[in-house]
């Protein structure tokens, strides 16, 4: 399955950029995030509780940033595997300056489901994937929100 998305977020390209690296913001925007452990520069481990439709489960995934360009853009690799299954996704994640407080993020990204899971069929699992990663990108914009006003009341 594949998708593609923009969404305009609160912060210069650099702060957007870093923000979506730190896995402090990662684990708190990852649907079902229970760990998120840096393993080595751009690779994490994360342990995932997703609980969509058939798709719920217990996954251990891997997470990889690889090609990545500060404050540009990068791919986002993921591999995954649990009772339901296993999944394979990239993403191409990029960053462009709208204006000086405010950067778009474009996105486009390629999954491929095995095992239990795909039995459900991909016309779910397509909407299951955007509910997942429209939850992550709400998630994110809050968080570069919030970032910003702690940053105002410091000033």
């Amino acid at each position: 399955m594949n998708g593609k998305g923009s969404i305009k977020l609160q912060g210069n390209k650099e702060t957007v950029f870093t923000s979506l690296l730190d896995p402090d913001v990662l684990r708190n925007c990852i649907m079902g995030c229970k760990e998120l452990i840096q393993q080595e520069e751009n690779v994490y481990k994360v342990d995932l509780s997703v609980g969509v439709a058939a798709v719920k489960g217990k996954y251990d995934a891997t997470m990889r940033l690889a090609d990545v360009s500060v404050p540009e853009s990068y791919k986002l690799i993921v591999h995954g595997e649990g009772g339901p299954g296993f999944v394979d996704a990239e993403a191409e994640i990029h960053l462009v300056d709208v204006d000086d407080s405010k950067t778009e993020l474009t996105y486009t990204y390629e999954a491929q489901v095995g095992g239990k899971v795909a039995a459900i069929g991909q016309r779910m699992l397509g909407g299951v994937a955007k509910l997942i990663i429209n939850d992550f990108f709400k998630k994110i914009k809050k968080e570069l929100e919030r970032m910003n006003a702690l940053e105002g009341e410091l000033h």
